[in-house]
């Protein structure tokens, strides 16, 4: 890039207004993208003052520079690598679709650095790693399985220990080893004791209590003494009293 390009480019840059669309501040659904106002009493369209400006040629870009990539080139769109035999790699810089897919990418992207095209969108393409699938184990042949037979029936069999003696030597081992008392057979502490005394007395004294006191036979004491009860002699009293007499 010439530093008469770089010049006009820092031209525009400086002389680049800002066009907007009038009403985009008072509205959510109206965007800042310039739409020229056609209103009758618009005020942006009659040049009021603070109202903005309107897209005149005197705010156009140097004709050299207008349309160029800030890096100093021309962009153009590529799709596939036909496309680049008919660029200048001197003038134009390249940009990829975002259609293409990353295989056709990665061979697009090697055949235009060849050719020493500037891209504007390098994207950097991960090889994919293909999984090991393991080998599946090899079907064993008819003559194989033979063999194989053959030589399980020719291997002596090992006799293990007969029962007898297994139970035996068990029972010995079961001698030798000393028997650990249980926890549940321990004695118990001199304080539980005494609660489940107390609770053996507890119902005795309940069953005495609810049982009625015996009654003093009266005629044992009559023969004793030869006197009759109290409760008799009141009871006499009464009756000498009303007047009643005495059935013989």
């Amino acid at each position: 890039m010439t530093t008469e390009t770089k010049r006009l480019i820092r031209v525009r840059t400086e002389k680049g207004a800002a066009f907007k669309r009038d009403g985009f501040g008072k509205k959510r659904q109206l965007s800042d993208s310039w739409r020229k106002p056609r209103g009758q009493h618009n005020k942006q369209r009659e040049q009021k003052k603070a109202k903005g400006n309107l897209p005149k040629p005197g705010f156009g870009s140097p004709v050299a520079v207008r349309g160029m990539h800030p890096s100093g080139f021309f962009e153009v769109l590529v799709f596939t690598e036909k496309d680049l035999e008919k660029l200048d790699a001197k003038t134009q810089a390249i940009r990829i679709s975002a259609g293409v897919g990353s295989r056709k990418r990665k061979a697009l992207q090697e055949k235009a650095a060849e050719s020493g095209f500037k891209i504007l969108n390098t994207r950097v393409i991960k090889e994919r790693v293909a999984e090991e699938t393991p080998a599946a184990p090899e079907k064993e042949t008819a003559k194989e399985k033979k063999a194989g037979k053959e030589t399980k029936k020719e291997s002596p069999v090992k006799k293990g220990p007969a029962k007898g003696e297994e139970s035996r030597k068990k029972e010995t081992a079961g001698e030798k080893k000393p028997v650990k008392a249980s926890a549940s057979k321990a004695k118990p502490a001199p304080k539980e004791t005494a609660k489940k005394e107390e609770k053996a007395a507890k119902p005795k004294s309940k069953e005495a209590a609810k049982s009625p006191a015996k009654k003093s036979a009266p005629a044992k004491e009559e023969k004793k003494t030869g006197e009759k009860p109290a409760a008799e002699k009141a009871k006499l009293k009464k009756k000498a009293s009303t007047g009643v007499k005495k059935n013989d």
